[in-house]
């Protein structure tokens, strides 16, 4: 149940990354897993048992957040132009 936390902040990451030039993907990208990683072990408490919890939840975000990238670029390739 913890774990939805980094997995729901790190699709809206891929989603948000979407709209952001190539060049800059990449490096906010991984800018935005570290800190929403952190966050997430900070909003579940998982830092009181252990710091290492870090290390599960910023490769959750960083995953969650490619697929969510994906989607949006199906999305976005799938919509009919509005001409």
């Amino acid at each position: 149940m913890q774990e939805f936390v980094p997995l729901i902040s790190g699709f809206a990451v891929g989603l948000g990354l979407s709209a952001v030039r190539p060049a800059w993907r990449w490096w906010l990208g991984a800018l935005l897993a570290v800190g929403f990683g952190v966050g997430a072990t900070v909003v579940t408490g998982e830092f009181a048992t252990s710091w290492g919890f870090v290390l599960i939840d910023i490769p959750l975000v960083a995953a969650a957040a490619v697929c969510g990238s994906l989607v949006a670029r199906r999305v976005v390739r799938r919509t009919p132009d509005a001409r």
